[in-house]
C-alpha cells in the first residue's frame, strides 16, 4: 500500500489517498492516535469512491472514531471498463429511455462487477489491517450486492449496513441466505427504480437472526441524515 497524499480536515479527520497495485483508494482515520475499528464503505453498483454522498458519510463516520476506507475496484469509478460492460451500460440507457425491462441487462454487468470487485476489496482489507492505526473489528457499509458477497466469504466482517437502492443479481439474492452477521438494511419506500417488494423479499431472505429494516419515505437519494446517526449506533454496538 502506497500513500500518495495526506491532509488533515477541519474536523480533525486525516484523509489519505493510496494505491495498492492498480487499486486506488481513500482512507479516513480519526485524529486520535489510538487504533480504530474499520468500516469498508462502497457506493452502489460500482460508482466512484469520490462520490460526494459517500465522502460525507465517510468523514462523519471517521470523526466518530472509525477508520473508513473505500476503493475503486475493477470496473468501478474511473477504472477501465470492459467492452462488454460499456455495451451493457449503453443497452441499459436505451432500454430505460424506451421503457423496456432492464433486469437482464443489469444482470449482465452487475453480476460480473461483483465477481471482479470482491477479490480486490479482500486484498485491500488485508493491507488495511496491517496498518498500526487500524485495529479491527471490521464493518461494511453500502453497496448491497458486493456486501452480500463479502459478508458470506470474508469472516473478518462482523457487521454490515446495506442500502436497498441498487440492483442485486440473482446469485447474491441466493447468497443472502448465508449472511449471518448483524445487519442494518435501509430502504427508500418510493425509490421508483428499485422495486419495493424485491427489497422486502431480500430482507426476508437474509439468514442472520439479528437484522433490522429501516424504511423511509422518499426517492432514491432521499435517505434522511439521521439514518447515519442510527447507523453509527449500530456499528458502535457491534464494532466497539
Amino acid at each position: 500500500m502506497h500513500f500518495t497524499s495526506e491532509r488533515r480536515l477541519d474536523d480533525g479527520v486525516v484523509e489519505r489517498e493510496f494505491t495498492l497495485g492498480e487499486i486506488p483508494g481513500t482512507l479516513w482515520t480519526p485524529g486520535s492516535a489510538a487504533s480504530a475499528p474499520l468500516i469498508l464503505m462502497a457506493h452502489n453498483n460500482g460508482l466512484s469512491k469520490g462520490e460526494p454522498r459517500l465522502v460525507a458519510r465517510a468523514r462523519h463516520t471517521a470523526a466518530n472514531g472509525y477508520a473508513v476506507a473505500t476503493i475503486d475496484a475493477a470496473g468501478c469509478g474511473d477504472r477501465p471498463r470492459s467492452t462488454a460492460d460499456q455495451q451493457a451500460r449503453a443497452d441499459l440507457r436505451r432500454a430505460m429511455q424506451a421503457g423496456e425491462p432492464v433486469d437482464e441487462i443489469f444482470e449482465s454487468f452487475i453480476g460480473p462487477l461483483v465477481e471482479k470487485a470482491a477479490p480486490e476489496w479482500r486484498t485491500t482489507l488485508d493491507a488495511l489491517l496491517a496498518l498500526p492505526e487500524i485495529g479491527g473489528p471490521v464493518g461494511y457499509s453500502g453497496w448491497t450486492a458486493l456486501g452480500i458477497r463479502l459478508a458470506v466469504t470474508e469472516p473478518r466482517i462482523a457487521a454490515a449496513g446495506f442500502f436497498a437502492g441498487g440492483y442485486v443479481p440473482r446469485a447474491q439474492r441466493e447468497e443472502a441466505r448465508q449472511v449471518t452477521v448483524p445487519l442494518l438494511f435501509l430502504l427508500q419506500w418510493d425509490d421508483g427504480g428499485n422495486p419495493r417488494q424485491r427489497a422486502l423479499d431480500l430482507f426476508d431472505a437474509f439468514g442472520t437472526k439479528e437484522k433490522t429494516l429501516h424504511a423511509n419515505m422518499g426517492g432514491h437519494v432521499g435517505t434522511p441524515w439521521f439514518e447515519l446517526e442510527d447507523g453509527g449506533r449500530f456499528y458502535d454496538r457491534h464494532l466497539k
